[in-house]
């Protein structure tokens, strides 16, 4: 080979194209192994409805972004974002700035969802609405709750909560229904017993090849109004134990609940006790069932 052959070559194999860089991993937002400890040091103990704390990422794509007292969760998405449950009034702008603080984009939250039609729960929503832009979906029983914010007849709190803003509710969804969006497929279980229209939330959510069932369990928690007894309500007492066997039934590795000491966030949060746990719902449906037990027997002995 000739001298300047040789050169040709060698410049040819300078243009050869290395390909392309590699792309650029995008670190967690919120991991909950540093965030935890910031949400513990936040709220400690307190279950105060409208005390700002941390968002946090539990698994993958799933955040919580409420507050010490409220949990709302944040699902986001390939074609857009769900958000479960929006606190007090108060509360929507403290879930409105953990969302922007994540990097997310309001607008992109496409439905807004809701465990059960409390003041506490879902006050906010109207707010969230105006905010997003999203559409909200309830079942049939929470529908007209959401629409005017006043509680229904039939929930064991009637007259225990003040009005909330009302919401225009864009659909409705039954028990076992999916809700796709996407990448994200939830599924609602209707599980009344706290309220007549309370839903539970069931969707998987994965980060590479580690994928975790995820179930944001309703309250059922047996409160009410010093007049109601829910011996007097045998139908409603039936749903009700319905709804505790559905929850303890769902496959369920993370536990999520509307207040977050029900699944003992703070615990969690210390790393003393596993986000990950494959008996959280039947735990939980046992604690809930026993406190219903309880609640029974004492009516029983005051008659």
């Amino acid at each position: 080979m000739s001298a300047s052959l040789a050169l040709l070559f060698a410049a040819q194999a300078i243009t050869i194209p290395l390909g392309k860089p590699p792309a650029r991993i995008e670190p967690p937002r919120a991991p909950v192994e540093r965030s935890g400890p910031a949400w513990l040091r936040a709220c400690g103990d307190s279950t105060d409805w409208n005390q700002p704390a941390p968002p946090v990422r539990i698994h993958a794509n799933t955040y919580l972004v409420g507050t010490c007292g409220i949990s709302s969760i944040l699902i986001t998405g390939t074609q857009g974002h769900i958000l479960i449950d929006g606190g007090t009034e108060q509360g929507a702008d403290l879930i409105a700035d953990n969302i922007r603080r994540l990097g997310f984009k309001l607008t992109d939250i496409r439905f807004l969802l809701s465990s059960h039609e409390h003041l506490d729960h879902v006050g906010g929503l109207a707010r969230l609405q105006q905010l997003t832009g999203a559409t909200v979906v309830s079942s049939a029983l929470a529908k007209p709750v959401l629409a005017s914010g006043v509680v229904s007849s039939d929930d064991p709190q009637s007259g225990m909560h003040k009005p909330f803003a009302g919401v225009i509710v864009g659909r409705t969804i039954v028990d076992g229904q999916a809700l796709p969006l996407g990448n994200l497929f939830l599924t609602a279980r209707t599980t009344p017993g706290h309220t007549p229209g309370a839903l539970t939330w069931t969707w998987e959510t994965c980060e590479g090849a580690v994928c975790r069932s995820m179930v944001y369990a309703d309250s059922l928690s047996p409160v009410s109004s010093d007049a109601y007894r829910f011996s007097d309500h045998p139908a409603y007492l039936a749903a009700y134990r319905a709804s505790l066997a559905k929850v303890a039934a769902l496959r369920c590795e993370i536990l999520l609940t509307p207040h977050p000491s029900a699944s003992n966030m703070r615990d969690r949060m210390a790393g003393l006790k596993p986000l990950f746990d494959p008996d959280g719902c039947k735990n939980y449906s046992a604690r809930l069932t026993e406190a219903l037990d309880q609640r029974l027997a004492k009516e029983a002995a005051e008659k």
